[in-house]
């Protein structure tokens, strides 16, 4: 044929997604549901509402919702450089810690590079490193339900880019202590970026977990991952950030989606950041309610690890995995169960918590 005739001629073919996509696992939400009688304990929100300045702060920016937001979110990175005593230039911000993590690995990992976390541990981590076209490096969490830091240490290659810490680490609830990492990093090359993620920094107890801000000031490989969707209650807004060296910062900043922060969220984030106290308040609450429910568990001879999230894990193989699925779904509380590990529960008000504890009763060892 010439080419004429072949450019002429009809295709059968179809697009195709890219192999690294067409393979990828889905992330699994936790679940939702209207049901006025159905505790929602399945995702790590916050059951509190927005604080109320962060209510009136979208009230007022929904009245310009037909402008763009400020792209580079200028007002809201002066304020968290404020509120963290860096500068302006160490701030990225995105939708979402998630989103600011992919920024992260889509800046500094090519195909074929290695990315090492802990498992289990937020199931975003394999998605994200896959979807770059990276590696991820799964490294099982010690007996204590918490991060084999010498095994990760073990485990970095010449291809290792990034490492992820998650403290306290999602679903477990264990936190990493500052000697430890310190230690850790200590032992790892200074040229791979090591993602402090603290996503539930808020609900842990003073001296539980690292320093962070320490631990970046002193390395300069350190990244440090936070979020508005727990603590702050603004999870339908989606706003995250990083701190991390201005040279990484202004690649985490060139690497987002244009606009991907909303106005509402800007705004809402920086209103949320100057009613700290109420936070605090809220987070005392659950702290409270978090030990209350650890001990009354822990004397129906349920085996814990101390966590200090917003949530309580329990590790269960499959028939009992099975059996607490069941028993909650017909009490109409909303759990989330990691298939072969165990469930997480959110700690909420009281009343819900209550129905925890009377479900798990019943199924104690």
């Amino acid at each position: 044929m010439t080419p004429e005739q072949l450019l002429a001629a009809p295709s059968t073919a179809l697009p195709t997604l890219r192999g690294a996509v067409a393979g990828l696992p889905s992330y699994v939400p936790g679940r939702r549901s209207a049901g006025a009688d159905i505790a929602a304990l399945a995702s790590n929100e916050s059951h509190y509402e927005p604080l109320p300045a962060a209510t009136v702060a979208v009230a007022e920016a929904a009245r310009r919702m037909n402008r763009y937001p400020d792209m580079a979110a200028v007002e809201l990175r002066e304020r968290l450089a404020r509120h963290l005593g860096v500068s302006l230039e160490e701030v990225a911000v995105g939708p979402g810690s998630v989103g600011v993590l992919q920024q992260i690995i889509t800046g500094l990992c090519d195909a074929g590079d290695e990315v090492v976390f802990a498992w289990r541990s937020f199931e975003a981590y394999p998605i994200l490193v896959e979807l770059a076209g990276a590696r991820p490096v799964r490294i099982p969490l010690d007996h204590l339900e918490g991060h084999d830091l010498d095994a990760m240490a073990a485990a970095v290659t010449d291809c290792t880019k990034v490492i992820l810490l998650c403290t306290p680490n999602n679903p477990t609830g264990v936190p990493i202590s500052h000697d430890r990492i310190e230690a850790f990093l200590r032992a790892v090359r200074s040229d791979i970026l090591v993602v402090i993620d603290e996503a539930y920094v808020e609900y842990a107890e003073a001296g539980s977990g690292p320093d962070s801000l320490a631990l970046y000031r002193e390395y300069p490989n350190v990244c440090i991952l936070r979020t508005f969707s727990k603590a702050y209650g603004l999870a339908g807004l989606r706003v995250g950030y990083a701190v991390a060296p201005p040279a990484i910062a202004e690649g985490l900043r060139r690497t987002a989606l244009p606009f991907a922060v909303s106005a509402l969220g800007q705004k809402a984030a920086v209103a949320s950041l100057d009613a700290g106290e109420e936070m605090e308040v809220r987070v005392a609450a659950v702290r409270q309610e978090r030990a209350r429910m650890a001990a009354q568990l822990e004397a129906q001879g349920w085996k814990l690890q101390p966590s200090q999230g917003n949530f309580l894990w329990i590790r269960a193989g499959e028939d009992l995995l099975a059996r607490l699925v069941e028993a909650f779904d017909t009490a109409g509380v909303m759990i989330r169960a990691y298939q072969g590990d165990g469930v997480r529960i959110t700690v909420a008000d009281a009343a819900s918590n209550d129905r925890v504890l009377q479900i798990l009763a019943a199924h104690a060892a």
